[in-house]
């Protein structure tokens, strides 16, 4: 698998990675400029080199990964015998420059219920780089000619029809964003109980009002959720300081909240 193959899996698989390319030598050295290799959480794909200068650009790589750092980063290496290293010595006697690129896993989102706002919000986000989910339980709302303006976005969108919404949040990836906001409150509650279960999730918005939520929050106490919990849940969803009831005021108020917590190489 070569580098570019590599990033093509890493971004399949909604993994990060980081591109290291040699952007300059001076005097002797391993590999020439314009080498890559691509570092992984676990794995990496193809050499700059070996030896000290690789092992430590995997390190760096990874540190990169693991901070959420999403900037590109150049680092220079010396391979001479007075070099500080941490993996062995190279002594070929010249200077060599690394870019450091992140490539961040890409975001999932999941809008349950693709009424009025959910799919205002699915068209806001179907132009940004992302896995987008629409799932309802009325496979009215998902027919493909009610979602071609989100076909043509960037974002991988996928429609799910399902008589039970809550199972399918259950299988969503560690990390994925979630907008409860189907036509039945019923549903909803489903929806958050399912949220609350999963430890694992980015963010859980509801829509509705302050009266809806004091309900749910009684209902999920009621249920045996602690209030740290419950807290986990936003209601209403958006910026405080964007008003409007309007379904394009809420679903770009609510995207804006969003990518206020995402990456910002994802914005």
């Amino acid at each position: 698998m070569d580098w570019l193959e590599a990033l093509q899996h890493l971004r399949s698989a909604r993994l990060p990675g980081v591109l290291a390319t040699v952007s300059e030598v001076r005097g002797h050295a391993p590999r020439e400029a314009g080498a890559k290799m691509v570092v992984g959480t676990k794995s990496t794909w193809g050499s700059i080199g070996g030896g000290n200068l690789e092992a430590t650009v995997v390190d760096q790589a990874r540190d990169m990964m693991a901070k959420g750092i999403s900037l590109p980063h150049s680092a220079e290496f010396a391979l001479n015998e007075h070099a500080t290293t941490e993996h062995g010595r190279q002594c070929c006697g010249g200077k060599v420059r690394v870019l450091l690129e992140p490539f961040l896993s890409l975001p999932v989102v999941a809008i349950f219920g693709v009424g009025h706002v959910g799919y205002e919000l699915g068209r806001i986000l179907s132009r940004l780089p992302m896995t987008l989910y629409l799932v309802d339980s009325r496979g009215e709302q998902l027919d493909p000619a009610r979602l071609g303006d989100m076909a043509s976005g960037v974002a991988d969108v996928r429609a799910v029809h399902t008589p039970v919404p809550d199972s399918f949040l259950g299988d969503l990836p560690p990390g994925a964003h979630v907008f409860i906001m189907s036509h039945d409150h019923s549903e909803d509650f489903l929806l958050c109980h399912a949220a609350l279960r999963r430890v694992d999730l980015g963010s859980i918005g509801l829509i509705g009002s302050r009266a809806k939520w004091l309900r749910f929050r009684q209902k999920l106490a009621a249920e045996g959720f602690a209030e740290p919990e419950i807290d986990r849940i936003q209601c209403p969803i958006g910026l405080p300081d964007v008003r409007g009831k309007a379904p394009a005021v809420i679903a770009v108020s609510a995207a804006a909240a969003l990518l206020g917590s995402l990456p910002s190489a994802q914005q």
